[in-house]
């Protein structure tokens, strides 16, 4: 595991630079938060950032911008590339967009710039070649980060949710309801439906719907399964139904959104 001290000194020792760094093999680094805005790019697979309270999924070419002193860990598998670049953090009060955070789609112009990124590694400070080239990159982020991919997971520490979630997760392919939840793990159903609404935010089927929706996205991007097998796969009995929720959750209908993850 990486040493995460090390690694934040090496990261915060030049406030004014850009550090570039990339990895292409899985890792996972403790949580942690860093004095620069960073910019995450995926390649190849799924990656997890684990937030305080929440969970984002970043699809394959899709990027992520966590803002300073934002407490996070990035989880990943093998199979995935990631271009990560930190950000000198003295203009972020100029726009918005650099406190906020979220998922975006990556386009043509950002992902060219990116992969020419990758003849950098480490700290690139104002008066090298390199510099005006990555401050580019951060100046057009507002610009083109228009359209935040609303997948997002709520997580919670509280002990007595825990198997609940356990549970969830281990029959997720199963059409379960919350009166099922409840025989299984021995709460009545106003106490569990109560305990979602206070630990996670949000109600047991919108939490159950969610996870099944970022299931699908991790079998667009890892199989070659179709929209059909995927929806039945994942309990629903038409496409239509999946389709439905699938854009409830993401404003995209899944077609549209497996053919953005093929450009």
């Amino acid at each position: 595991m990486i040493n995460a001290t090390d690694f934040l000194i090496a990261i915060d020792r030049i406030p004014e630079s850009v550090y570039v760094m990339h990895e292409r093999n899985e890792f996972l680094l403790p949580q942690h938060a860093h004095q620069k805005g960073q910019l995450i790019y995926i390649e190849g697979g799924v990656a997890y950032i684990h937030l305080v309270e929440k969970t984002l999924i970043i699809p394959a070419r899709h990027y992520v911008w966590i803002p300073k002193g934002m407490k996070h860990y990035i989880e990943m598998h093998k199979s995935v590339v990631i271009i990560s670049i930190y950000f000198y953090a003295d203009d972020d009060d100029l726009h918005p967009f650099f406190n906020k955070g979220g998922i975006y789609p990556i386009n043509a112009l950002l992902m060219q710039m990116l992969s020419y990124t990758t003849r950098w590694e480490g700290h690139i400070v104002p008066g090298d070649k390199a510099f005006p080239f990555l401050a580019g990159i951060k100046n057009i982020l507002p610009d083109i980060s228009r359209k935040a991919l609303p997948i997002a997971v709520p997580t919670t520490e509280n002990e007595r949710m825990q198997p609940v979630i356990r549970y969830i997760n281990d029959h997720l392919f199963e059409p379960l309801t919350l009166a099922e939840l409840c025989d299984k793990t021995g709460f009545s159903e106003r106490t569990l439906a109560r305990l979602f609404k206070q630990t996670m935010k949000i109600s047991f089927l919108q939490y159950f719907k969610l996870l099944r929706m970022i299931k699908a996205i991790e079998m667009m991007l890892q199989t070659d399964k179709s929209m059909s097998e995927i929806a039945y796969t994942l309990g629903y009995n038409n496409l239509s139904a999946f389709s439905n929720i699938f854009y409830q959750l993401t404003k995209t209908r899944p077609s549209d959104f497996a053919r953005q993850l093929q450009l």
